[in-house]
């Protein structure tokens, strides 16, 4: 349960592609510190699936919308649904994204191209403009406040062979981001980007070479080691509550120090 100032009681998060990976992780640290939570995911199954594990943790109320956020009338849709079970939104995080690399950018097909921006990009656009409908509308009424926050990557600051179509997206998202902070800041809504390194989830678990992964990583990282769901757990419950209530317009880098190692 929460307590003091990182308590999240009476507080309803959203996160886009929530039912496994960062998008997952944000709700587990929220939901321990007794969030409502709102998983969206595009497969019904594993937004059960969260949703067990997220009670099990202390969501207070938990809701799940099976929607694909490159559908921008499936979006709008899923955030009124939200709104009906949930009566309000606090805090979102706009996570849902993939990666399709190419072997190297002159042999990338428009095709890889549209199908990631579509998703890691405007699925992104249509969920903040949804998202920030509704807290001008709130704050119009008299109930000022709302975080906003988007999944970046360090793709943003270092270059990536066959990546260079993820970079843009994530790229594009944190100037995104700016705008946001200083547009919405008359609403009382902060706006601001997590870039997180390399992260173990479920998927890289299952991978035979997980190991050798982790000694890659644990070896470049001035931390020695890779990054884990639950290291984005702090970061996410302190932007979703209000100890980062004068903090906006930034991008946190959660990478272990990896982006500022010069070895």
């Amino acid at each position: 349960m929460g307590s003091s100032m990182f308590d999240l009681t009476g507080k309803v998060v959203v996160s886009t592609g929530a039912n496994s990976g960062i998008g997952l992780a944000f709700l587990h640290g929220c939901a321990k510190q007794g969030a409502d939570v709102v998983v969206w995911g595009r497969r019904a199954d594993k937004n059960a699936a969260a949703l067990e594990e997220l009670k099990a943790m202390g969501a207070h109320r938990v809701h799940a919308e099976a929607v694909d956020v490159s559908d921008e009338a499936a979006v709008d849709e899923a955030f009124a649904s939200t709104l009906e079970v949930m009566g309000r939104v606090d805090c979102v995080f706009a996570n849902a994204g993939f990666q399709n690399r190419a072997e190297s950018f002159p042999d990338m097909t428009s095709q890889m191209y549209h199908e990631l921006l579509n998703v890691n990009l405007h699925g992104a656009f249509y969920t903040l403009r949804a998202t920030t409908r509704h807290m001008r509308e709130r704050a119009l009424a008299g109930d000022r406040g709302g975080s906003i926050v988007v999944c970046g990557s360090l793709s943003m600051f270092q270059g990536r062979q066959g990546l260079e179509h993820y970079a843009a997206a994530k790229g594009a998202l944190g100037a995104m981001v700016k705008g946001l902070a200083v547009e919405m800041g008359q609403y009382g809504v902060r706006a601001n980007m997590i870039a997180p390194g390399f992260i173990l989830t479920g998927m890289t678990d299952d991978n035979p070479q997980t190991e050798g992964i982790k000694k890659h990583f644990a070896a470049i990282t001035p931390l020695q080691r890779p990054g884990y769901m639950a290291d984005i757990e702090g970061p996410a419950v302190y932007l979703a509550s209000d100890a980062s209530s004068f903090h906006t317009g930034d991008i946190l880098v959660i990478d272990g120090g990896r982006t500022v190692n010069s070895q």
